[in-house]
């Protein structure tokens, strides 16, 4: 077998049995979509961030649900704060990048709305200090992280842990499970 064929399989491998273990965290995967449902049919909004690839997840997800996942409905109040890069460029210069994601929760959440974290290792400044703004201004927390939970987990309402260092598998993992969320909260909502 080729070097590259021997990549392959094991990526593949590796994949299958996160999946595997994902399937004992059904019951978290529903909570975390009924806290979205919930928090939109109160009026609240869903917010996402993330840096790098879990950035790019918090945009997707975002997408999903402000314009639509699979069914043609209403838009649901969705946003990700990793896309106004005014606002991250200016609070990164004046406040330092650890903030640029906290300042926006302070600014614009309230009690009701839902913030979803997504980081690999679940350590990442910004996205720590997002969740401890928004569990100051009463908002709802999940976190998508890896194996450890790292310092996200004490602050999540929620946390998903995926059971790897593997960040690759971790990412895949967690579109995976945001995918299954948007489905659940379009389906519920439309």
């Amino acid at each position: 077998m080729s070097a590259p064929n021997t990549l392959i399989l094991s990526a593949i491998r590796e994949a299958a049995a996160n999946l595997g273990i994902l399937e004992g965290q059904t019951d978290l995967i529903g909570d975390i979509a009924a806290r979205l449902i919930v928090a939109i049919r109160g009026g609240g909004k869903v917010m996402f961030c993330g840096n790098g690839g879990s950035a790019a997840d918090a945009q997707h997800l975002a997408a999903e649900l402000e314009g639509r996942f699979l069914i043609d409905r209403a838009p649901l109040p969705a946003m990700a704060l990793t896309v106004n890069t005014s606002s991250l460029t200016a609070i990164a210069n004046d406040f330092g990048y650890d903030e640029v994601f906290a300042r926006q929760v302070r600014g614009i959440a309230k009690p009701g709305d839902v913030l979803v974290a997504i980081s690999t290792s679940g350590n990442s400044a910004n996205v720590v200090a997002a969740l401890v703004a928004a569990r100051e201004r009463g908002v709802a927390t999940v976190g998508l992280t890896g194996a450890s939970g790292g310092r996200m987990e004490p602050l999540c309402d929620l946390c998903l842990k995926v059971p790897t260092t593997a960040t690759p598998r971790i990412q895949e993992m967690h579109i995976l499970v945001g995918h299954i969320v948007c489905d659940i909260v379009e389906r519920t909502l439309a």
